[in-house]
């Protein structure tokens, strides 16, 4: 950030009074401008035994699969931020239940919040983020073509409490060993 949104005048970093980390401060009004997480939010939309989903059609990841998820915006829930993504990204039509998975990101700076839902009937076809959509069976998730850690970390949680018949809220952290690594470790909070 170099302009403050407020009156145009010039930012520059420190630390405002009362606060311990480095800001974008305004010179000319004082106003501080916060750069927090962003949040993402999703389903895991599920016919019966299959679940649907997303192969990219933008980047990052372009050509890889994916639940439907994307940033919540102003004014709207988690809940219905993730049925909005689903709509947009699936054309699919989508029942949210319980928040099943929540992966913090720090290296990136994001949250994502991914529900298990019921899709409502089998009218789905891609949105403009997507080349297809499609419904798979566990044995038939194409997991060496996931796009991202957190959807794989959830597809395969899911399907081991779906094995066991009870699905628990998992909370977890994902960190690279870099910024542009493909190497990541998952730590979860225990219950």
């Amino acid at each position: 950030m170099k302009f403050c949104s407020e009156c145009g005048g010039k930012l520059t970093v420190g630390i405002p009074h009362g606060d311990n980390r480095e800001r974008h401060i305004c010179g000319h009004c004082g106003v501080v401008h916060y750069q927090n997480p962003k949040m993402v939010t999703g389903t895991i939309p599920v016919w019966e035994d299959q679940v649907l989903l997303c192969r990219r059609a933008i980047e990052p990841r372009r050509g890889l699969w994916t639940l439907p998820a994307g940033f919540m915006e102003n004014n709207e829930s988690a809940q219905e931020g993730a049925a909005r993504e689903t709509l947009e990204e699936a054309n699919a039509r989508v029942q949210v239940e319980q928040l099943y998975t929540t992966f913090n990101l720090p290296l990136i700076s994001q949250v994502y919040l991914l529900f298990r839902s019921r899709l409502q009937d089998l009218d789905f076809h891609p949105g403009s983020e997507s080349l297809e959509v499609a419904l798979f069976r566990e044995e038939q998730i194409p997991w060496e073509e996931l796009a991202f850690p957190v959807v794989r970390e959830t597809l395969r949680l899911f399907f081991q409490d779906r094995q066991s018949g009870c699905f628990v809220h998992r909370v977890g952290d994902i960190y690279w060993k870099s910024r542009h690594s493909g190497e990541y470790e998952t730590v979860f909070l225990q219950d």
